[in-house]
C-alpha cells in the first residue's frame, strides 16, 4: 500500500511540475563502451517510473504465486487434519467396542495431524498390547515419546501400565520409581505403585506411598488399614526368610514403639515364632501384648507355645478370666494349659465351662482325652459321640 502510494505522489508531482519545467527538461547522456544513450530529464523520469511500475507488478505475481502455494500447503494440511479427527471419533467408538485392531489402526492414520498426536500414539500403544503385539506397542510408545518433549509422564505411565500388563513387574515397579520422583501425588501413577509394590513384595515402598493413596481418596480407610497390615506382614515374612528366628528379632527390635504394641503385629509375630522353634521369644510377645490389649489372636496363640514355664502363661490366662470374665476361648486354654501340667480334674472343669457357653469339636475331644486320663472311659466316649455329632452336623457334606 505504501509503495503504490508512493508511485501516485511520484506521478501526481510529475503532472504538476512537468509544465513548470516544461521547456528546461535538461539533458542527459549515458554512455558506456559501445552505446550513447541521450535522453531528457523528464524522459528519464518517465522510464524509472515505468520500472518501478514493472518492479511493483512482477512482485504482486510473485507474492500471488506464493500466497496460492500456502493457501494450498493449509488446505492439505486441514484436511489430514480433518482426516485425523474423523478417525480418532471411529477409534475411540471401537474402543467401547473393544476391537483393539481397529482401535490401533485408526489411531496411527495421519496421527502426526490430530490435535493431540501423543495421545493417540499411546491409545494405540495399549490397543497393541491388547492384541498382544508386544513390538508394535513398542513402536506406538517411542513415537508418542519422540513428540511428548516437554512432559513425558503421559508416556510414562502408559508404560508402567503396559509392562504390568505383560507381567513385567520389576520393570514397570522401576518405571514407577522414576515417576514418583517428578508426580508423587498423581493418582494413576500412586495407583500403579499400589499394584506394581504388591506384585513384587515391595512393603517398605508400599507403607510409603499408603497416607498419600488414603489421603487423595484411591483407597478407603478400611483398605489402607488391611494394606497396612499386609505390608507389615510381608516385612515380618522377609525377615524370616533371610535370618531366621535372629533375623526376625532383630528387625523387630527395630521397629517404633507403636508397632510393636499393635496387637495383631504382635499375634503374627508370635505365628512366626513358633514357625522358628522359638517358643521362649514368643511367650515374651504374647505375654506382653496380652498385658497391654485383649486380643483373641494371642489368646489363640498361647497353647501353641511350649516353654519349660508353662506357669506364667496359665497365671496370666486366669487374670484375663478375671478381667473379661469366663468366655469359651479363655476356659479352652486354661484347660488346654493345665492339660499339659497333668492337671486333669481342672482341665476338664474348665473344657465343661467352655463347652457349656458353645458346643465344639476340638473341646469335646480334648475332654474326652483328659477323660481318658482320668480312667473314665463311658463319659471319654460320649465326649467323643458329642463330637462327632456336631462336625457331621456343622459339615453334613464332609
Amino acid at each position: 500500500m505504501i509503495k503504490v502510494l508512493a508511485l501516485f505522489i511520484l506521478l501526481i508531482a510529475g503532472i504538476v511540475l512537468g509544465p513548470v519545467f516544461a521547456g528546461k527538461q535538461g539533458y542527459v547522456l549515458i554512455q558506456t563502451s559501445q552505446w550513447n544513450i541521450e535522453t531528457s530529464v523528464t524522459g528519464l523520469v518517465i522510464i524509472l517510473l515505468v520500472a518501478l511500475i514493472v518492479i511493483l507488478l512482477i512482485e504482486w505475481v510473485i507474492r500471488r504465486l506464493f500466497r496460492t502455494g500456502s493457501r494450498a500447503r493449509r488446505w492439505f494440511a486441514g484436511r489430514k487434519h480433518r482426516l485425523a479427527q474423523k478417525h480418532t471419533n471411529t477409534a475411540l467408538i471401537k474402543l467401547a467396542e473393544g476391537d483393539y485392531q481397529q482401535v490401533e489402526k485408526l489411531m496411527t492414520k495421519n496421527a502426526d495431524h490430530a490435535d493431540t498426536p501423543v495421545a493417540n500414539y499411546l491409545l494405540a500403544a495399549e490397543a497393541a498390547q491388547q492384541r498382544g503385539d508386544e513390538i508394535r506397542a513398542n513402536q506406538h510408545l517411542e513415537r508418542a515419546s519422540e513428540l511428548s518433549t516437554d512432559n513425558q509422564i503421559p508416556v510414562e505411565i502408559a508404560r508402567a501400565r503396559i509392562l504390568l500388563a505383560r507381567e513385567e513387574n520389576h520393570a514397570a515397579r522401576h518405571t514407577i520409581d522414576r515417576l514418583l520422583d517428578v508426580a508423587p501425588r498423581h493418582p494413576e501413577v500412586l495407583r500403579l505403585a499400589q499394584t506394581a509394590y504388591l506384585r513384587t513384595g515391595a512393603w517398605s515402598a508400599l507403607l510409603d506411598i499408603l497416607p498419600s493413596l488414603e489421603k487423595d481418596q484411591i483407597v478407603s480407610k478400611e483398605e489402607a488399614e488391611t494394606l497396612t497390615q499386609k505390608a507389615w506382614l510381608g516385612l515380618m515374612e522377609q525377615a524370616m526368610a533371610s535370618g531366621g528366628s535372629e533375623g526376625l528379632k532383630q528387625w523387630w527390635g527395630h521397629q517404633a514403639r507403636k508397632t510393636r504394641q499393635d496387637s495383631r503385629l504382635q499375634a503374627a509375630m508370635v505365628t512366626h515364632l513358633i514357625e522358628c522353634d522359638d517358643h521362649e521369644m514368643a511367650q515374651v510377645i504374647a505375654m506382653d501384648g496380652l498385658k497391654r490389649h485383649y486380643n483373641e489372636s494371642l489368646v489363640l496363640s498361647i497353647p501353641k507355645i511350649k516353654t519349660a514355664n508353662s506357669d506364667e502363661s496359665e497365671k496370666l490366662v486366669r487374670q484375663l478370666i478375671k478381667q473379661h470374665g469366663s468366655t469359651p476361648l479363655l476356659e479352652s486354654t486354661l484347660g488346654q494349659l493345665l492339660m499339659r501340667r497333668g492337671e486333669w480334674q481342672q482341665a476338664a472343669d474348665a473344657f465343661k465351662a467352655a463347652l457349656a457357653q458353645r458346643p465344639d469339636s476340638f473341646d469335646y475331644a480334648w475332654l474326652a482325652d483328659v477323660y481318658d486320663k482320668m480312667r473314665r472311659p463311658e463319659e471319654a466316649a460320649k465326649m467323643r459321640r458329642e463330637g462327632l455329632h456336631l462336625t457331621l452336623t456343622k459339615y453334613p457334606d464332609q
